[in-house]
């Protein structure tokens, strides 16, 4: 299988890293295929500019798309499967990865409408998944209702929604300030998901 893995964060030290080379380590072992897109050492432009803007309002499904754009689409073309990995930065994903979406998921690639209305997604995408380190639990983000609204927004909107058939996420809670063996148990369990993917 190849899997076109996305990353988001500025930090090679970081935790998120470690659930990259882990998950990475996993993929590898099993003998699968796989590109890293590291969103901040491609130093990936996150904002949708005036010109993108038009494109995307004018519903030219053949209007040209800026050559970084074409790259990325190009890369999730040649995948079976996509990965995301970032930290969730005030419930939602860096701002970096939020601009890949606005930007790569452009009208006639990710979508379109038919007869002017009816929408229909046109990324072919077996499956996804989503690995996100929190800083807060898991449990707390469940109890104030913030795990499912990032479940609802990447899950159903920004994945099933353009065309991805399963799409499921990993929050690995608990990470800020958490005990070095919660860390562990959370790469360990990235390792199998990788190996297993």
């Amino acid at each position: 299988m190849r899997i076109y893995v996305v990353f988001a964060h500025p930090s090679k030290e970081s935790f998120t890293q470690k659930v990259l080379e882990s998950f990475i380590r996993g993929l590898r072992d099993a003998g699968h295929s796989f590109e890293v897109g590291d969103l901040y050492a491609m130093n990936f432009k996150s904002e949708l500019d005036l010109p993108e803007y038009k494109r995307e309002i004018g519903l030219n499904p053949d209007a040209e798309v800026p050559p970084d754009v074409k790259a990325e689409q190009e890369k999730i073309n040649k995948a079976d499967a996509l990965v995301f990995i970032y930290p969730v930065w005030w419930s939602d994903c860096p701002a970096k990865l939020k601009g890949w979406f606005d930007r790569v998921f452009t009208y006639g690639y990710a979508y379109q409408y038919v007869n002017g209305e009816h929408f229909t997604p046109k990324i072919q995408i077996e499956k996804a998944l989503v690995l996100c380190s929190a800083g807060h639990t898991l449990e707390h983000l469940e109890e104030i209702g913030i795990a499912q609204s990032m479940r609802c927004i990447m899950l159903k909107d920004r994945l099933s929604g353009a065309g991805v058939k399963q799409a499921r996420m990993e929050i690995l809670g608990g990470t800020t300030g958490g005990e070095d063996t919660l860390r562990q148990r959370h790469l360990t369990r990235v390792y199998q998901l990788g190996k297993t993917f």
